[in-house]
């Protein structure tokens, strides 16, 4: 029987009270971002066949730290699946100790349409710490090949800014399943794997524009046993246009 893929869903970076939120009144603000990007990468997986992805958000924040939102991408993991949309929604809270320390907690579920066998939920952490990230993200509901099952998502991340108003993320990060799923061409099984990314950021004429390089240690015969396709997992760079309101 043919591997399902195994989807590795999206990180989202939540600043529910960042300065381009449109305060509604004392208490609450309104964020809205729109992104164009050349491919949809999440854990170093193309979610849309390394093709463009359309995305846009929405968070509401409250001065206490709650936000609820949500978050959608067009994508398209072959094989003759029907889906063509994710749809996040989340809700959590971000403890804000200084300018520089922060705790985000919080909860992701992900849909899609006409294929509910791939929904799933996280609940997640993540902790800033003087542009230093630690993050995890858990779910007991992942899909897998033949039930659900557990997976946990954990990264080290690193935010700075460069000189000439450049935005530097690093970010190397573990996928974790309980089940061995990554088939070698030797047949090997194995049930985890890593990636990475470096990113390259600045904003110009009130945009925020982006490039990225992505990548994974998963082999062309690992990824084609889990997504399909040999060429979804493997290193590529991705460029971005993004406005937030």
């Amino acid at each position: 029987m043919k591997a399902l893929p195994l989807l590795a869903l999206t990180s989202l970076s939540l600043l529910p009270l960042c300065s381009q939120a449109v305060p509604l009144n004392d208490d609450f603000a309104l964020l809205l971002d729109v992104t164009l990007a050349s491919d949809y990468r999440t854990r170093g997986i193309s979610q849309t066949q390394n093709d463009p992805a359309v995305q846009a958000g929405a968070t509401l924040a409250h001065s206490s730290g709650l936000y609820l939102g949500a978050w959608s991408s067009n994508v398209d993991f072959g094989g003759g699946l029907k889906t063509r949309q994710e749809i996040d929604y989340y809700g959590g809270w971000l403890w804000q100790a200084t300018e520089d320390v922060s705790l985000d907690l919080g909860y992701l579920r992900y849909a899609y349409p006409k294929e509910s066998q791939f929904n799933q939920s996280e609940v997640y952490g993540i902790l800033s710490v003087y542009g230093v990230k630690l993050g995890a993200y858990y779910s007991d509901d992942a899909p897998g090949i033949d039930s659900k099952q557990n997976s946990l998502y954990s990264y080290v991340g690193y935010e700075t800014e460069l000189p000439y108003g450049v935005g530097l993320k690093l970010r190397y990060g573990d996928m974790d399943f309980k089940d061995p799923h990554l088939y070698s061409s030797s047949g090997k099984a194995e049930d985890s794997y890593r990636e990475w990314e470096v990113k390259l950021t600045h904003e110009l004429a009130g945009v925020m524009l982006g490039l990225s390089y992505v990548d994974t240690d998963l082999s062309k015969s690992q990824c084609a046993s889990n997504w399909g396709f040999d060429d979804v997992c493997s290193a590529t760079v991705v460029a971005s246009i993004s406005k937030s309101f």
